[in-house]
């Protein structure tokens, strides 16, 4: 039964962002002001100290953080999976527009099912994807089962702030931007979906405790935007 209600939310989820992908990156830049494309670019330049040649994007969605990486880090070649045939049909259109073909390959593959080899990769990174795992723990073991052994995993994910901005920031989330993500991309869930789903994620010092369960080690993180956002990072 367990086993059914993961697959479940895989097609649930996959349905979800086939039917907003139209409207997906344009409302990821309107709900937060433009900020995620900072947040996107200081992830980036995290796994470029890394100087890695082999990354793989989870979660990719329409690749914007695949092409990040393929434009600021040098000879790499990026590998971006996902659950939504149509989120990676507006990635391809991205990547050919900008000429990143033979640097991007998408592959239409869920996390936690990942055909790559052990140790193929020299990093793994995830933007606003983690949430969305059928199995969070499945998902980073598999990230950690194909890269290297000293490499990191790099994930980005909405958490929430702490102090004063707590309350206005809470406000926002829960009921203005169901709202206007309600309006612009006509889905009436997807919206409630990506508020409901930051809220129940178990950020800050609990998520460090599942990357360390998962087997990373040194597992650290970095609040952005007053802990609107964090990246978080594990070695295998």
């Amino acid at each position: 039964m367990e086993n059914e209600l993961k697959d479940k939310k895989n097609e649930d989820v996959s349905r979800l962002f086939d039917e907003i992908s139209h409207k997906y990156d344009f409302l990821n830049h309107f709900l937060s002001f433009g900020i995620d494309r900072s947040w996107r670019k200081k992830m980036i330049k995290l796994i470029r100290k890394e100087q890695p040649l082999e990354i793989l994007d989870v979660a990719t969605g329409t690749a914007d953080l695949a092409i990040y990486a393929a434009l600021y880090i040098n000879n790499s070649h990026i590998r971006g999976i996902d659950i939504s045939k149509k989120m990676l049909e507006i990635g391809e259109r991205k990547t050919g527009y900008l000429n990143l073909r033979k640097q991007i390959e998408l592959i239409h593959i869920p996390a936690e099912k990942m055909t790559f080899g052990d140790s193929t990769f020299d990093a793994a990174m995830v933007a606003f994807g983690v949430r969305n795992f059928e199995c969070l723990e499945c998902g980073i073991g598999e990230m950690l089962r194909v890269i290297k052994p000293g490499k990191k995993v790099f994930i980005l994910e909405f958490s929430k702030p702490r102090g004063l901005f707590k309350p206005l920031y809470m406000f926002y989330f829960k009921v203005l931007l169901p709202l206007f993500g309600r309006l612009i991309s006509k889905n009436r869930s997807a919206y409630s979906y990506l508020r409901d789903s930051v809220i129940e994620f178990p950020d800050d010092k609990d998520f460090l405790k599942i990357l360390e369960k998962c087997g990373c080690s040194n597992a650290s993180q970095k609040r952005l935007s007053g802990g609107i956002a964090t990246i978080y990072v594990g070695q295998k």
